[in-house]
């Protein structure tokens, strides 16, 4: 809790944090949606001090049944680009982007509630959804790169809207088992939940058009035979690019799910990373563009190619 605010009223912290109405603060006190150190905060004139760690369950009352709320965490991120519409985030390896099954905490979604208290009344005015506020598209938790993430409700429509138009870039870097033979090309085939194992998705008649267009950076034979790609989305489902390159033989190495580990060349992750991001701003109608380099870990994992 900063300085500035010790000795407020926590219903006052939390409006001016979060931008939340006097009555909706009331609400997520009475359901125990406000914590000061952990402990649940059950009067809204209780006074705040300097120091304490403030937890604010974002629209703790709209939550379905049984959902967890969302409570900010103070997570280290990297943030590339930030403005009062917009946040580009350069995402680690191994961090889950918001919650769901078995990752209750500990996400990208909560480090940038804590960071950015604003996408709580954003959310709440249709800025995504309550445990997931501002987040316009996601990464798997172990692809790196970059992602972008909505500050405001017409933020997040416009940028919704470009990723439905095919207008917003994003361009991956990934290492393929195998000799992919064409130079470039692109993978057409839809995507959907797999039928033998729910939690795998699949190239299927059933799924969803997917598009995923690449092109050889780089062929290595030794340790193993594996091609270097650049890929670009012009679709967004869920594990696209690893399933498009599972399908037509050339795994990305190191993914297990869809079979890449390789005992030649052992990956701590998928070898997979989104390098670039082009969007038009929401705000002022300007094209811009981002760039992430290759981690250390890709890197040093592809020094060991010839």
């Amino acid at each position: 809790m900063p300085a500035s605010l010790g000795g407020e009223r926590v219903d006052r912290v939390v409006a001016t944090l979060t931008g939340l109405a006097r009555a909706e603060v009331a609400r997520l006190v009475a359901s125990g949606g406000i914590r000061l150190d952990g402990e649940r905060v059950v009067s809204r004139h209780r006074h705040v001090v300097a120091g304490e760690m403030l937890e604010i369950a974002l629209a703790y009352p709209l939550l379905a049944a049984g959902a967890v709320p969302l409570l900010a965490e103070t997570i280290d991120l990297s943030v590339v680009y930030e403005d009062a519409s917009i946040v580009v985030v350069d995402k680690p390896a191994g961090l889950v982007v918001h919650p769901g099954a078995g990752h209750a905490s500990g996400t990208l979604a909560a480090g940038l509630l804590a960071r950015y208290p604003d996408l709580a009344a954003a959310a709440a005015r249709g800025a995504g959804e309550p445990t997931r506020p501002g987040i316009v598209h996601r990464l798997d938790k172990d692809t790196s790169g970059l992602l972008v993430v909505a500050r405001t409700p017409e933020a997040y429509s416009a940028l919704v809207a470009q990723l439905a138009t095919r207008t917003m870039g994003r361009r991956y870097r990934a290492l393929a088992v195998g000799t992919v033979g064409p130079d470039e090309g692109a993978i057409e085939a839809p995507v959907g939940r797999s039928e033998r194992d729910p939690t795998r998705m699949a190239v299927t008649v059933r799924g969803r058009d997917a598009r995923t267009r690449y092109r050889v950076l780089a062929r290595f034979t030794d340790p193993l035979p594996a091609t270097l790609l650049e890929l670009e989305l012009d679709t967004g489902r869920t594990h696209q690019i690893r399933v498009h390159l599972a399908a037509i033989g050339h795994p990305v190495l190191g993914d297990p799910r869809y079979g890449g580990r390789r005992k030649a060349a052992p990956a701590a992750r998928p070898f997979l990373h989104a390098e670039h991001l082009r969007l038009v701003h929401p705000a002022t109608g300007e094209e811009i563009g981002f760039d992430s380099p290759l981690p250390a870990d890709l890197v040093a994992l592809l020094d060991t190619f010839g």
